[in-house]
């Protein structure tokens, strides 16, 4: 069983999602300080001065805190938006990899060997 999950835990595609998610949550981590950091002040100021991390509504006991939300939200259009462009330029560059026409190869001693046979093919059918 631990051959079984050794194999299966160093296979390549469960290394790389594990790197993935990891580099992942750090990516997150920045876009969160982009966010609340330096693109909401900035905002703020535009705006007059508004701090959005301290925008709430009050219901009774309830507190709807619709700023931070707002946060939330700008920080999944960068993540997503970031991606995005990521996974195009990708796929640009696969895209172009594709698109080289392949070296043609040296043609193997098998084709050598069956075009002289059928060179003699001809001849002999040409001299008859």
């Amino acid at each position: 069983m631990w051959k079984e999950f050794k194999s299966f835990a160093l296979k390549g595609n469960v290394l790389d999602l594990a790197i993935g998610v990891i580099i992942g949550a750090a990516f997150g981590k920045i876009v969160t300080s982009l966010v609340n950091d330096i693109l909401m002040p900035i905002l703020g100021l535009l705006l007059g001065g508004l701090n959005f991390t301290g925008l709430d509504l009050t219901f009774g006991d309830a507190v709807i805190k619709y700023g931070a939300f707002l946060q939330t939200v700008l920080d999944f259009f960068i993540v997503a938006c970031s991606i995005f462009m990521m996974i195009k330029l990708l796929s640009k560059f696969k895209r172009k990899e594709e698109a080289k026409p392949a070296a043609p190869s040296a043609p193997s001693k098998e084709e050598i060997l069956l075009t002289e046979i059928r060179d003699l093919l001809k001849q002999q059918r040409g001299v008859q």
